[in-house]
């Protein structure tokens, strides 16, 4: 099992504040795990009794619509925090989460963080911090949804996924998203994301292969509307 103080990702999120000790204990408590690609993580509704770190991988966190179908809220990377929102709140999750790829986790039991929640202010205010960035993110996805068009979202999302997960040996985006998964992301039927990708092929700004996806022209995409 590897150990939390020589583990990189948790610089990226509130653990990186724990003293050595901190770190020592959540180590021999904390259970390591591997999911495969496509597999749930967690359901919407269910009770979690911990948060989750992101050590490797990607996931998504979607809601259940009215309509049936999954709004995809958020792609969750390496050295994320999943649970935090529900578990101080005392709530059931209003997510769910599943793999994009296969992803390396580590769970932390409730009761270790709320050990040090009580004793490490830093980490309780990194913990809010998280909070508040996720509410920033949902706010600004509200907004954008209805003030953006379709196509300028999907656009900014291909610049999202180029920016935060790089591309492959042959140019392609690291991330392959079907089309579901762009219109769900975005707010659209999946007809309408796969017309505006078919669009910005044919305007050279985007090659398409299958569910990948290389940017060709990043400049022209910018400036895409």
């Amino acid at each position: 099992m590897s150990k939390c103080k020589h583990c990189i990702v948790r610089h990226c999120n509130a653990l990186n504040v724990l003293h050595q000790e901190e770190l020592a204990r959540i180590s021999r408590f904390k259970e390591t795990r591997l999911i495969h690609k496509g597999e749930t993580i967690f359901e919407e509704g269910q009770k979690l009794n911990g948060i989750y770190c992101i050590r490797d991988g990607v996931v998504k966190l979607s809601k259940l619509g009215i309509n049936g179908k999954d709004q995809i809220v958020k792609l969750v990377i390496k050295g994320d925090l999943m649970g935090q929102r529900s578990l101080f709140a005392q709530e059931r999750t209003n997510l769910s989460a599943i793999a994009i790829t296969d992803v390396q986790l580590c769970f932390i039991p409730q009761d270790e963080i709320n050990t040090d929640v009580m004793k490490n202010g830093a980490f309780a205010k990194g913990l809010l911090h998280s909070m508040a960035d996720e509410l920033k993110a949902s706010n600004n996805t509200i907004i954008n949804i209805a003030q953006k068009s379709v196509k300028r979202r999907i656009v900014e999302l291909l610049l999202h996924i180029d920016k935060s997960f790089g591309i492959d040996k042959e140019g392609m985006l690291n991330i392959s998203l079907s089309r579901e998964d762009y219109a769900n992301i975005v707010g659209t039927a999946t007809e309408s994301a796969i017309r505006i990708l078919s669009e910005l092929k044919e305007e050279k700004c985007i090659l398409i292969h299958g569910k990948k996806i290389k940017i060709i022209n990043q400049e022209k995409l910018i400036k895409t509307n």
